[in-house]
């Protein structure tokens, strides 16, 4: 769509990346909780995915002006072109197809990589749900 030859995309591009910032729990009233099941689902997920993983949420505290966040972080999406993407590309494949073969080549998607930064404490399933797509 961007008006150039497939393989002048496919001997030329190492890779591309998808980011999006989301907000960071405020460290200073930072307190753990359990989510409801309907924020769970929201994430596809079920409260066994989460058992023994502790989740954060800010409460809200003068530091972050009673927001709960304080900053910024990034979540990436990386997709490493390889041999069989070139094909795909070549051959003008489905966007499905090529994010298909990318995950099967260890692509993790914004999704996951949103619920890796909430496992670790980062950021919140709120700002996951509002800056990713399934």
């Amino acid at each position: 769509d961007l008006g150039i030859e497939n393989f002048l995309l496919t001997a030329t591009i190492e890779g591309i990346v998808a980011q999006r910032l989301v907000r960071t729990i405020c460290t200073r009233c930072k307190e753990p909780y359990t989510p409801k099941e309907e924020e769970l689902m929201e994430l596809a997920l079920t409260t066994a995915d989460v058992e023994g993983k502790q989740l954060y949420r800010g409460r809200g505290c003068d530091n972050c002006h009673n927001s709960g966040y304080r900053g910024r972080t990034a979540i990436f999406e990386i997709m490493q072109m390889n041999d069989e993407m070139r094909e795909l590309i070549m051959r003008k494949a489905s966007t499905n197809l090529i994010r298909d073969a990318a995950k099967r080549f260890g692509m993790r998607s914004l999704r996951e990589c949103g619920l890796m930064s909430i496992y670790e404490g980062v950021t919140t399933i709120d700002e996951v749900l509002r800056e990713t797509v399934l």
